[in-house]
């Protein structure tokens, strides 16, 4: 199986998953980083890591969809299996989408679906809840509307700032997000409405028993 990453800024979560692949616990390929943005940190954590880099900016195409058709072809020509979104700044249009339909994935910094948007540490700090947390979905035509594959739950403790909570968030992600990556590439996801199901791994087989 051949992964794609869209990200537009640090690659924080690129990273995560990069290490996941490397390190043998998600068995697929990290074929991908599609970019729109030339000073992104993440450019430089792919080219590190040896992962092909499409970098496609919106200002050089004069529709949405001619931006997204070029990435398409990013995406065709690597036989691209799972699409997994990691801080990529722009929302996905229709004819990506159904393109790719359930193999996208994005990961929301609150417990969906509550605090939905960009700014979803800052906005649940300042309405004062008390929970919040990280959310993996699948991505349909809606922002942060597809449904959820895991979800944490994270404190926000009196004492936390919102520097101290976004810390805390981003160490749930970097843990939730190969999870889920992993689930999708082993084949254990299936999906029934909005209803994710996991199924469990196989058990190894039993060894053959010695001869009396």
């Amino acid at each position: 199986m051949r992964i794609a990453v869209f990200a537009s800024g640090r690659g924080t979560n690129f990273a995560s998953i990069a290490r996941a692949v490397k390190k043998g616990r998600v068995k697929a390929g990290l074929a991908l980083l599609v970019c729109d943005n030339p000073r992104a940190g993440v450019l430089g954590r792919a080219r590190r890591a040896g992962v092909k880099v499409a970098l496609v900016e919106r200002k050089d195409f004069s529709t949405k969809a001619e931006f997204e058709n070029k990435i398409i072809q990013f995406l065709e020509e690597e036989k691209i299996d799972l699409i997994v979104l990691a801080g990529f700044m722009r929302i996905l249009g229709p004819g990506l989408v159904a393109k790719y339909r359930n193999k996208i994935i994005n990961i929301h910094p609150a417990i969906l679906p509550c605090f939905k948007g960009a700014q979803a540490i800052k906005d649940a700090f300042d309405y004062g809840a008390k929970v919040t947390g990280v959310t993996v979905h699948f991505v349909d035509e809606k922002t942060d509307h597809g449904p959820i594959i895991l979800q944490q739950a994270v404190k926000i403790s009196p004492s936390d700032t919102l520097e101290s909570l976004e810390a805390k968030i981003h160490k749930i992600e970097h843990r939730l997000y190969p999870r889920a990556v992993k689930l999708f590439v082993e084949g254990r996801l299936s999906l029934a409405g909005r209803q994710v199901k996991i199924t469990a791994p196989e058990a190894p087989p039993a060894p053959p028993r010695g001869l009396k």
